[in-house]
């Protein structure tokens, strides 16, 4: 994927003048729609303001009422999680001028549900089936090569995303010939000596993580602070993220009650793909622990991608700063646009870079 920022596509300003329009209204016609756009916008047909609502629809923007001449359209609940925000005009303000939800947002449990068009939902499935058809035929020797591989590739990312200093040839000679590398630090090396235990157990326990626990959440990253001067366990105490003014709850029984509540959406939700980015999204939203949130998040996803026989992320072609602004943009306007494409991204890249 692109290293530079990326625009997510806007809409075109007839279907923002729709949406406005709707937004305003609550509930409203067809034949509203259509006369109120032919109003203000010169030589526009019914047919082409259907199809704009038949985008919007798609999109996960509009909810349609009814059928006919009776249709209706109004907004749906998902839109503002859903919608689209330039990442380079919202990152061009600075964190302490940025207009952004400070708190933490009870809320955002219901909000949650078909995050992913039919359209994606229908890629992401044909990039597993193509998945699944390379591990088939892969005989075993070269199978187990090419998990080692994906796995040191997370590892590496996974831990350079955190600040850690080790190059991917280096990650490759510490987990293959457990050589440290010079100049760098011990914790550097458990960091990524970490992330391969607890990829090697959620892959050797993948039937574990088709349900998801709080206990099963803080396995993880038990795993993952293993040696490292990091609390074990729920936090008890304040933190608070670099960059931004949201701050995460400080109560450990509200802390724990969101938890709990995350794995009740992520075992309702259907969708493989859903569950993990939603698991990964709120883990990082809710920071239950003081230190090691996002590389829980992002082991916890994968172990959801693998209990459903889904091909794992590695990240390895993750831009670090296009992640962070998307989790940004999640803890400020728990808008999930821009993480959304960069997990398509990753999943097409997993896809087509490992196995064959």
């Amino acid at each position: 994927m692109a290293q530079k920022s990326e625009k997510i596509k806007k809409l075109n300003s007839r279907q923002e003048l729709i949406l406005a329009f709707i937004e305003e209204k609550k509930t409203v016609a067809i034949s509203q729609i259509v006369e109120y756009v032919q109003i203000t916008s010169e030589n526009v047909t019914r047919i082409t303001i259907a199809r704009d609502l038949e985008k919007l629809v798609e999109l996960g923007y509009l909810e349609r009422k009814g059928a006919g001449r009776s249709t209706a359209y109004e907004i749906s609940a998902s839109y503002s999680i859903l919608k689209e925000i330039d990442v380079e005009i919202y990152f061009s303000v600075d964190p302490d001028k940025r207009e952004i939800r400070e708190k933490f947002n009870f809320d955002i449990f219901d909000k949650l549900k078909n995050i992913f068009t039919e359209k994606e939902k229908e890629k992401l499935t044909k990039l597993n089936q193509i998945y699944q058809r390379k591990i088939k035929t892969l005989p075993g020797e070269l199978l187990k090569k090419e998990i080692e591989r994906l796995n040191i590739d997370f590892s590496w990312k996974s831990s350079k995303i955190e600040g850690n200093t080790y190059s991917l040839l280096e990650t490759e000679q510490l987990i293959k010939n457990q050589k440290e590398a010079i100049g760098h630090s011990r914790d550097e090396a458990t960091m990524i000596l970490n992330h391969k235990s607890a990829l090697e157990y959620i892959q050797k326990n993948k039937t574990l993580f088709s349900t998801i626990s709080a206990k099963k959440i803080i396995d993880i990253h038990t795993l993952l602070i293993s040696g490292l001067e990091t609390e074990k366990n729920i936090r008890k105490r304040l933190v608070r993220i670099t960059g931004t003014k949201y701050a995460p709850l400080d109560n450990e029984f509200q802390i724990k009650e969101a938890l709990d509540d995350t794995c009740v959406v992520v075992n309702q939700t259907k969708n493989p793909f859903e569950k993990g980015l939603i698991l990964m999204l709120l883990i990082a939203y809710i920071q239950p622990f003081n230190d090691g949130n996002k590389r829980t998040s992002r082991l916890s996803g994968n172990a959801i991608l693998s209990a459903f026989n889904c091909c794992l992320l590695s990240y390895r072609s993750m831009d670090e700063i296009e992640y962070k602004k998307a989790m940004l943009l999640f803890y400020e306007q728990n808008n999930i646009a821009y993480f959304k494409k960069l997990f398509i991204a990753q999943f097409e890249f997993a896809v087509e870079n490992y196995f064959g």
